[in-house]
């Protein structure tokens, strides 16, 4: 098999090999073969300067600078029916950095093989302009320069995954299966460090003032080197009644990487644009080595079965348990810093499932579906004493995790054309004992259990001449135990009331996946046929939930409503037109600290028109528009115990800005027959592309890091792709 060769010597196999073994298979066959094969070939073009491009080469497999590229793809399929023997072969993209083949081949009713490679690249949309060296290393050393005139910078990570996998039937009862992936990831991505002083973490740590500067964010990619690894094996085995599998998946992940450590200079810029020298306790800080993702796996053991008791009635069940390590060394990647003997976190977390569900349709009208499904997740991993905070020592914190579901469902058909269902679900979890040498921050207060039950009921009405369509209704409560309150690192006290006086509950934070919520969701479904040549298809969704939690801060509430409609008109036996649009908002209410008030809100707006038919007999064309608009809009309010520095603050900036991001994309594309085998296609692309978003930028002024470095991203993009190919099929 031939493969791909980095310079430090490391190969990845590739199925160039198994390729030409497809193309050149004809040495088995035979007069009465089945064969099914095309090849695509043909050549591209795209403008647009780097900045133009950025959004569109995100995923586009083309280096920034390419203007012209190449395309190739192939499928071959080949099939003996005397001897049940079959091979195919699909290769897709294969002159870009998004390539893909795969390979399939086996006898039907006994064995099959199947192969695959994929190649996918990522670019980071924000374009960088930076003085720091060795970017995308573990030790990059940070140089302060001006903003604008560094290096650029594009970062970017591929990923190149190789599958195989087998299957074997080894009698008429019994089958085996096997399969395996490995992917490679490699490249950077976006990440930062920073620090703000003065700081109860940070002994030593003073703010910035006219000598020094005491706070930062820098620009410090991170480096991507890492391997992940996948194993599954399955032996199945079928009856008349009964079917049992045996199931084995193993997850293994590598990281060559285990540490970034960033050089620092002497002096960074303050928020104003002063370079300053960097005060001592900050330096302390942001020298410090960041972990990477540590060294893993995970080995997941089933058993899973079905059993037909009659022909109205099936049990169902599975039995799992996991087992997750992460035992990666702390020298080994440059962590000195750690409690006496400890070399590693010891990460050792068992999980337990079990589940049984059952079927059955006890009378002609009426069907029963339920099952229970039980998950105890006992998280064994070591505790140490990894932070401290002056003379307090506090240990890391286990997180078990024990939930117990159950749902049952009931379908009658009150006629040929009605069917009404109602469904009943409930879900608890138990969180488990607090560690009580741990402590939280962040949050005020957690709970221990959360109980939580669905309600569900459907109408429908099924397909008649011209019309069917839905409506349903889902309600969920969910409640919880008392909250506890953390005594840091002497375990916790439970609070019977929360909202009492006293409790310091009033201006608390807690997280809202532990709050009281009443849940309320209608969904309506239609499709309607009003005549031959038109068919309309729609949906609407309204939700909202209702938070209740001790004190006025945290989320109170969220909604969502979404409207979509999908349409299909013939004008002529030749000539189509389809059309869709869709509508959507989310919104959410929260309290923050400091009195203030948010109401986020997103409105997504989608929609498109497409028009397909043929101009004469060798001439077919086509048209599409698209439009995508989706905007976030962040309304602040406070209330009257607000300090005058934050309301001159809100009434001088009028809060934050809205993000906007929208894309309207034109696709005009044609082909041509030259024989019955063969054909030419044209295909004119324009993509336009408007995303205002003030994290990198607002009013022209871009976002520049401590140490000078520029985020950019152009506001506006165009882009305009032409490809050209020619199609060749034949049996």
């Amino acid at each position: 098999m031939l493969s791909l060769c980095r310079p430090a010597g490391r190969c990845r196999p590739t199925l160039l090999a198994l390729a030409l073994f497809a193309a050149f298979a004809p040495a088995w066959s035979h007069a009465e073969d089945v064969v099914e094969s095309s090849v695509d070939a043909g050549i591209g073009f795209v403008d647009g300067s780097r900045a133009d491009r950025a959004q569109f080469d995100q995923y586009s497999g083309l280096r920034p600078s390419q203007s012209v590229f190449g395309i190739f793809g192939a499928d071959y399929y080949r099939r003996n029916d005397e001897t049940g023997v079959a091979v195919g072969f699909h290769l897709s993209d294969l002159f870009t950095d998004n390539r893909e083949l795969a390979l399939r081949w086996g006898r039907q009713g006994d064995w099959k093989l199947a192969a695959s490679y994929g190649e996918l690249m990522r670019r980071e949309t924000v374009q960088f302009n930076s003085g720091i060296a060795g970017a995308g290393t573990t030790t990059p050393r940070i140089v302060p320069v001006l903003p604008g005139t560094g290096s650029d910078l594009d970062l970017a990570t591929k990923r190149q995954a190789l599958g195989l996998g087998f299957t074997k039937v080894i009698s008429s009862r019994v089958q085996f299966e096997l399969s395996g992936r490995t992917e490679h990831k490699e490249g950077s991505r976006l990440s930062g460090v920073g620090f703000a002083c003065p700081s109860a973490v940070g002994n030593g740590c003073t703010g910035t003032n006219a000598a020094q500067v005491g706070s930062a964010v820098l620009f410090v990619p991170e480096p991507i080197d890492a391997d992940h690894h996948q194993v599954e094996a399955r032996i199945s085995y079928a009856a008349s009644n009964l079917r049992l599998g045996v199931g084995y998946y193993g997850s293994f992940y590598r990281n060559r990487l285990g540490s970034l450590t960033p050089g620092l200079p002497d002096s960074l810029f303050n928020p104003v644009g002063t370079l300053l020298p960097v005060g001592a306790g900050l330096a302390g800080i942001l020298g410090n080595p960041v972990a990477l993702p540590p060294d893993n796996q995970a080995h997941h053991l089933e058993l899973t079965g079905a059993y037909l008791y009659n022909a109205n009635s099936t049990v169902n069940f599975k039995l799992a348990r996991v087992l997750a390590t992460q035992t990666d060394s702390f020298t080994g990647h440059g962590f000195t810093t750690r409690p006496a003997g400890v070399n590693d976190l010891g990460g050792h977390i068992v999980t337990n499932l079990a589940q049984v569900g059952f079927s059955t349709r006890p009378m002609a009208r009426l069907s029963v579906q339920g099952h229970v499904r039980y998950e105890d997740r006992d998280d064994e991993t070591t505790l140490q004493p990894y932070n401290v905070e002056g003379t307090n020592v506090f240990t890391n914190r286990q997180l078990p995790y024990r939930t117990t579901k159950a749902k049952l469902q009931a379908n009658y058909q009150f006629a040929p054309d009605w069917r009404g269902t109602l469904g009943w679900g409930r879900e608890l979890i138990d969180r488990g004992v607090f560690t009580p040498s741990s402590a939280t921050s962040g949050v005020t207060a957690l709970r221990q259990d959360t109980r939580e039950t669905v309600w569900r009921a459907e109408l429908r009405r099924q397909m008649t001449e011209d019309f069917s369509g839905a409506i349903s209704y889902d309600h969920s409560e969910r409640n919880g135990s008392n909250w506890l309150r953390d005594n840091s690192g002497l375990g916790v006290t439970e609070v019977p009331d929360a909202n009492a006086p006293g409790t310091g509950f009033d201006r608390g934070i807690f997280m809202p996946t532990l709050s009281d919520r009443r849940r309320e969701k209608l969904r309506f479904l239609a499709d309607w046929q009003p005549m031959e040549q038109l068919t309309l298809q729609g949906a609407l969704d309204v939700g909202v939930d209702h938070y209740s939690a001790p004190g006025v801060y945290g989320l109170r509430s969220a909604g969502m409503r979404q409207a979509t409609i999908d349409l299909t008109y013939a004008i002529t036996d030749a000539w189509n037109v389809t059309g869709f649009a869709s509508w959507g908002k989310q919104n959410l209410d929260q309290g923050k600290p400091d009195a203030a008030f948010l109401s986020f809100d997103n409105h997504e707006s989608n929609v498109g028109v497409g028009v397909t038919g043929k101009a004469t007999s060798k001439v077919e064309l086509g048209l599409n528009l698209s439009h995508l608009r989706d905007r976030a809009t962040f309304a602040q309010v406070l209330d009257a115990t607000a300090s005058g520095a934050d309301a001159a603050l809100l009434a001088a900036s009028g809060g934050l800005p809205p993000i906007t991001f929208q894309q309207d994309v034109l696709r005009l594309f044609g082909r041509y027959t030259l024989d019955k085998n063969s054909w030419v296609g044209a295909e004119f692309s324009h993509y336009r592309t408007r995303w205002d978003d003030w994290a990198w930028g607002f009013a022209g002024t871009p976002f520049v890091f401590s140490d000078g470095t520029v985020g950019t991203r152009q506001e506006v993009q165009r882009v305009n792709v032409l490809r050209l190919v020619y199609t060749y099929r034949w049996q």
